[in-house]
């Protein structure tokens, strides 16, 4: 029996970048990306799908209730906000002047970060 490789694949979109919501109910709103879950290629973004979890009371937590919490979004519904013009774009990956490959942006042609 083979051992399935796991293909690590690099996204578009980082931890800390922001981002335009282009699909779903939040279409047109913006926000920063708070955590990417690699193996299902979707964000959790800041304020962004919005869902009521349970939670049911225990020890550690006797107050139980109804919170509202940030839920995932594929990523493909997400679009990078350029730092320099503050307009969403595409994103590419080019060598720097240190001879490192790094993301920058398509509109402007600015490297991000």
């Amino acid at each position: 029996m083979l051992k399935k490789e796991i293909k690590k694949t690099k996204l578009h979109i980082r931890k800390g970048d922001k981002v335009l919501v282009i699909a779903g109910a939040d279409k047109g709103k913006d926000g920063t990306v708070l955590e990417i879950i690699t193996a299902k290629n979707r964000a959790i973004v800041e304020g962004r799908n919005i869902v009521s979890k349970h939670e049911k009371p225990s020890a550690g937590k006797p107050e139980g209730g109804i919170k509202k919490v940030e839920a995932s979004i594929h990523i493909s519904n997400l679009m990078v906000v350029d730092p320099s013009t503050g307009k969403p774009t595409r994103v590419g990956r080019k060598l720097n002047d240190k001879g490192k490959l790094q993301r920058y942006s398509k509109k402007s042609d600015q490297f991000i970060k």
